[in-house]
């Protein structure tokens, strides 16, 4: 495996104020280090209220919500395309500004190389007719901003390995390449594959590559993707519990064998979703 990309996050924070006021407050990235696709914690402290407070990364706006006693966090994320060098994390309250330091080194992902029926690789004109639709109608869906459901510190859907990491890049026939977006899970057919968190099914449908889909979102722009699945256990609209069995393992769509193609997408971007796991919210 070849070694990756690695950001550092400084917490260095710059103030300017527009006004003569005692105003101040506190914010800091978590954790120090993070790797390319890899999501964070900005954290502000010293703050009543999270009205007027704004968050932004190359564009990208972060949602906030309360964390305890005069304090507010919001998950973001850093693409797997970042640009290696320094890139600022914008704050803004009110009149008043800061600044948070995102440094990226660069560094590789993972290769794979697969040899596939060519008919695996190459799809047919109304397949492809039918993937442009289908990718229209996710990106509707994860363009989408909610209220925040999500509790606390998000869950694997699976207790077992992870057979195909995210970033992995596919080479598949030695003509045609991919970016493994999500991790491949380990299951056996018919396994519960449980919600990652609160969440709202916002799709539960049947798609070209991921076969039996379940969406979930969790608010503020976080959804959870399960694909592979052999049956659902939920209807579309539901809202589920953390820890809820929501569908199972099995092998529709384009997959070779049994197993969970699990995503996370945070404000349209996708991440790792290990790196979610070990957040501590």
């Amino acid at each position: 495996m070849k070694k990756a990309f690695v950001f550092f996050l400084t917490a260095a924070l710059y103030l300017s104020f527009s006004n003569t006021s005692a105003f101040a407050f506190h914010a800091e990235v978590l954790p120090g280090r993070i790797a390319p696709g890899d999501v964070f914690l900005i954290k502000v402290t010293g703050i009543r209220t999270s009205r007027g407070l704004q968050a932004s990364l190359g564009g990208k706006k972060f949602s906030f919500s309360r964390y305890g006693r005069g304090s507010f966090v919001a998950i973001g994320a850093a693409d797997i395309e970042t640009k290696p060098g320094i890139h600022v994390i914008r704050l803004e309250m009110g009149r008043n500004k800061a600044k948070l330091k995102l440094r990226v080194r660069k560094g590789a992902f993972p290769e794979q190389e697969l040899t596939l029926p060519e008919d695996k690789v190459f799809l047919k004109p109304e397949d492809l007719e039918r993937v442009k639709k289908e990718n229209e109608r996710l990106d509707n869906i994860f363009d989408t901003i909610s209220e925040k459901l999500w509790e606390g510190d998000f869950i694997p859907p699976l207790d077992t390995g992870i057979t195909t990491v995210f970033g992995t890049k596919r080479i598949m026939n030695g003509k045609w390449t991919s970016v493994h977006r999500g991790i491949d899970m380990k299951g056996d057919a018919g396994e519960e594959v449980l919600a990652s968190n609160d969440g709202k099914v916002v799709l539960e449908d049947d798609l070209f590559f991921g076969g039996n889909t379940i969406i979930l979102d969790h608010g503020q722009g976080i959804y959870t993707v399960y694909m592979h699945l052999s049956a659902f256990s939920v209807d579309p609209g539901d809202v589920v519990s953390k820890g809820d069995t929501i569908g199972f393992v099995g092998s529709s769509g384009r997959a070779t064998g049994p197993h969970l193609h699990f995503g996370v997408k945070v404000r349209e971007v996708s991440v790792n979703p290990v790196s979610l796991f070990e957040l501590k919210l």
